[in-house]
């Protein structure tokens, strides 16, 4: 009895923290967004922050998309040649990438890299009593911290997933000619028809909403930093995971979305 007892009370007091969570970020959301679209602008912090999260990140993106793309086409055209059918496989790498695989290894990767950076870099001046400095010399620290961030990250995610999936689907065509004898003409004429402009905007338009939710978990825990460098190092890890996991359960109610939006 006291051994369940204590189970009980353990996850009731997980689930009290994550609903605070989950409140506390409500409102850092809303107030982002409120900064966000309200003057003063400082372009300065969003050219800086374009630096740090779209510039440093193309090597990276790049070659996951590049290495998605080869791996993909290996595996559908060996499956696909089973059935005679290998020279639909521009449709199925074209289709994937566009529509899942660009936008969610992108995401995963920079919410990883970035993130996780976002909450280094204010979970340290937490730490330090930075922000409590900014706040009494009545300098707003969401308009100046978090909303270059989270902006940014929302605007360099979509350009980012266009470098994936363009990469992604040159090295299926590479893949399927060297490997299977698929002409590129061919490879290139089966994308173009059957991948559409809605399919491209849906992949784009989850990166948004991904982006959004990376750069906001990054700053709120970093904003929300305790325990010194011991804290700080586990509000880091907690980014990653949070971020990922974030990423891969909105990416399932976005699709339902953007299949909505199109179905109508």
């Amino acid at each position: 009895m006291p051994s369940l007892r204590g189970l009980v009370e353990e996850l009731g007091q997980r689930a009290l923290r994550l609903i605070v969570d989950l409140g506390a970020m409500s409102l850092l959301a809303g107030r982002t967004l409120y900064h966000a679209v309200t003057p003063p602008f400082q372009p300065r912090l969003l050219i800086a922050q374009m630096d740090h999260i779209a510039v440093r990140s193309l090597s990276i993106v790049g070659v996951a998309g590049l290495f998605v793309g080869l791996v993909l086409a290996l595996q559908t055209a060996y499956g696909l040649a089973r059935f005679g059918a290998k020279g639909t496989v521009g449709i199925i790498v074209g289709l994937s990438m566009v529509r899942e695989l660009g936008p969610v290894v992108t995401a995963i990767l920079v919410g990883g890299r970035v993130g996780s950076g976002f909450t280094a870099e204010l979970g340290s001046m937490k730490v330090t009593e930075q922000i409590d400095a900014m706040r009494a010399l009545g300098v707003n620290h969401i308009k100046k911290l978090v909303v270059p961030r989270v902006v940014i990250t929302m605007l360099a995610l979509p350009l980012l997933t266009v470098i994936a999936n363009a990469l992604g689907v040159f090295g299926g065509m590479v893949i399927s000619q060297y490997e299977f004898n698929v002409d590129y003409h061919q490879y290139y004429t089966t994308f173009t028809q059957y991948v559409k402009l809605a399919d491209m905007l849906s992949g784009l338009g989850k990166t948004v909403f991904f982006g959004f939710l990376i750069g906001l978990v990054g700053c709120y825990n970093g904003l929300t930093t305790r325990g010194g460098t011991e804290g700080l190092g586990r509000a880091t890890t907690g980014t990653v995971v949070t971020s990922s996991l974030l990423v891969f359960i909105s990416d399932f109610f976005l699709t339902k979305f953007f299949w909505w939006l199109e179905g109508w």
